[in-house]
């Protein structure tokens, strides 16, 4: 919820400044023309840079406890070749095609300091990468690897990389990467992942997958 009257806050903003911008572009006094028309355009890129920052965080889902976000499972295609089918926690699905031995989920963390912690904002948290590894290292070198992004298709502004290169310019957010350590593949194997505010555990679901974890310990 936070985060969606934040992404609000943030349009409404940038509608101000497009409103702004449109006054001093449309006055006929020409003396400052030039000037005006300079600071107007500026106040529009400024509107529309928010406008896309307030989609971006729109994508963040609110992280209040541990809880899981997404389930994990695989079907053998061939050797070191797996089928990955990836279920996030709103239900959707997508499918993709991992090469090696093991799986990985990366997120990214969104931690509010200060007094916006003190009003009880949780943090935020984004699903961003699934990936395989081999457990040869020669074969990591030069094998085939397979990382998707699960964010690949937005664009504009990135507020978490912002945050993350430049902490200093957010003195209220921190920028976190998560990752579930590397987990084995195993066909038919489902895996659950949970998410607290330090990371991402994987969970076994069933005996396949618990058998690939006894077998890998």
């Amino acid at each position: 919820m936070f985060y969606t009257v934040l992404s609000v806050l943030i349009v409404f903003l940038g509608l101000a400044f497009a409103y702004m911008a449109l006054r001093l572009l449309a006055r006929r006094h020409w003396l400052l023309g030039f000037v005006r028309g300079l600071l107007g355009l500026g106040l529009l890129v400024v509107a529309l840079m928010l406008a896309l920052a307030s989609m971006d965080l729109f994508s963040y889902r609110q992280l209040t406890q541990e809880q899981a976000v997404a389930t994990l499972s695989f079907k053998r295609l061939a050797e070191q070749r797996y089928e990955a089918t990836l279920v996030h926690s709103n239900g959707e699905e997508e499918t993709f095609e991992l090469q090696g031995d093991q799986w990985q989920l990366d997120a990214r963390l969104i931690k509010w300091k200060g007094m916006v912690a003190g009003l009880g904002v949780h943090p935020g948290y984004r699903l961003d990468r699934l990936s395989g590894r081999y457990y040869s290292l020669t074969e990591e070198r030069s094998a085939e690897r397979t990382v998707y992004g699960l964010a690949s298709d937005r664009w504009g502004p990135d507020l978490w990389s912002w945050v993350n290169r430049h902490p200093e310019w957010f003195p209220l957010v921190d920028a976190r990467y998560g990752s579930a350590t590397f987990v084995p593949m195993a066909d038919n194997a489902l895996f659950e992942v949970r998410l607290s505010a330090t990371g991402l555990l994987a969970r076994p679901l069933n005996d396949p997958a618990r058998k690939a974890l006894n077998v890998w310990e």
